[in-house]
Formats: C-alpha cells, structure tokens, sequence
C-alpha cells in the first residue's frame, strides 16, 4: 500500500539467525500482562515478567504507542485502531476516508473498552481549567499518591516527583506516553490524572489509548 517500513536491525538479525537454525517462523505476542501498560523499553518487558526472562535489546520504541489497524475486508476501509501512523497518512494512500467501526467490524488488538492501563487509577479531565480545579481541592495529604500528567503547566501540583508535562506536539506525547505512566507507577502512584488531548486527528493514537485506560 506504499506505507512499508523497514525492518529493525535487531528483529531483522533474529529472523536472519532463526533461518539458520531452520525455524520457519516467529511468534511475536504482546510483551505485556492483558490489559496493562504497552513497554516500549526493553526493561518494561523484564519489570513486567521478572528478570528469569530473556530479553532482546533493540532500544526504546521510536513510535511509543502500537500500529494502526485498518480493515479492508468488507469493501470499504474501517479504523479499528488509531495509531503511530495518522489518519490523513492512511487516507492519501487509500484515497478514501476512513470509517469508524460498526456493529459488523472485525475484532482487533487493543480495541476492549478498558486496555492499556496502568495499575493506578487513571482520571481523564476534559481540559486544563477542569484539571487544576480538581487540583484546588484536593487535600494536601492526597497529593502524597496523585500524579499528574498535563499539557498546561498552572495545573501542576507543586509536590516535586509527581508531575509531568505532556509535550504539546502528539508524534512527541505518543513517543513518551507508556514510558510516563509506567514511571508515575513506579514512582508508587495510587491515582494519576491526566488532561485529555487535543481533538484534533493528529491525537486520536494518544487519546484512544488514554480513554481505554480510563475506563
């Protein structure tokens, strides 16, 4: 479809050395529990199933969230999930607009209702002012294990640690979005709000992956 990507050197030196022992494939499954955080680092993959585990280093992910998945199969094209690669990217090439799924779309990766999720409880605001109101009247004790994730800077809380700024550009907060959650959970976080992004196509990635790990 003109939207090929070249294979990493680490996965593609895998495949090339798995040949040579005469394996014909590779199972290649989430590195992930069901329902929780995506790693992009190869250290989410030993947090999450222990060091026993064999671990493949190829860096952090480029992109940060997971593909998009697209389905051709009914004559006509369908977004089942946004991802790292845009709307308008998907569009140009098919030279057709996307549609949202129906009651009829297949089933896709990533799609339940609740996924992503980090094991603190995340609380999606629909802007800034309605984040830093939340904010204004939380008890200064609770502050101790609420983090915040927040595009505009007046709505951090002043207890160092437990805030981060989301970058202002989407390809930059998909980048860094799994890796900021999993470090407020590591920091022991027991809620983490977040003020939701833009709705604008470019944020569809970002903020499909923050709804689903609202719920």
């Amino acid at each position: 479809m003109g939207l090929r990507c070249p294979a990493h050197p680490v996965a593609h030196a895998l495949l090339i050395a798995a040949q040579r022992l005469g394996v014909t494939g590779v199972a290649a499954p989430s590195a992930n529990r069901f329902g929780r955080l995506s790693p992009t680092r190869a250290s989410h993959v030993v947090d999450e199933f222990g060091p026993a585990l064999a671990v493949l280093d190829g860096g952090a992910c480029a992109v940060g969230i997971e593909s998009s998945i697209v389905d051709l199969s009914r004559g006509r094209a369908v977004l089942l999930r946004p991802g790292g690669l845009g709307r308008d990217a998907i569009e140009a090439v098919l030279g057709a607009p996307l549609l949202a799924p129906d009651a009829g779309a297949p089933r896709a990766s990533g799609t339940l209702a609740s996924h992503y999720a980090p094991r603190a409880r995340l609380r999606l605001f629909a802007d800034g002012p309605a984040l830093a109101e939340a904010l204004q009247n939380l008890p200064a004790a609770a502050r101790r294990t609420v983090a915040v994730y927040s595009r505009a800077p007046q709505t951090l809380p002043a207890a160092p640690g437990w805030a981060r700024q989301m970058p202002t550009d989407a390809a930059a907060a998909a980048h860094q979005l799994f890796d900021t959650l999993r470090a407020l959970d590591a920091d022991g976080a027991t809620e983490i709000w977040v003020q939701a992004p833009p709705a604008d196509a470019d944020w569809d990635g970002v903020r499909d992956r923050l709804q689903r790990a609202a719920a």
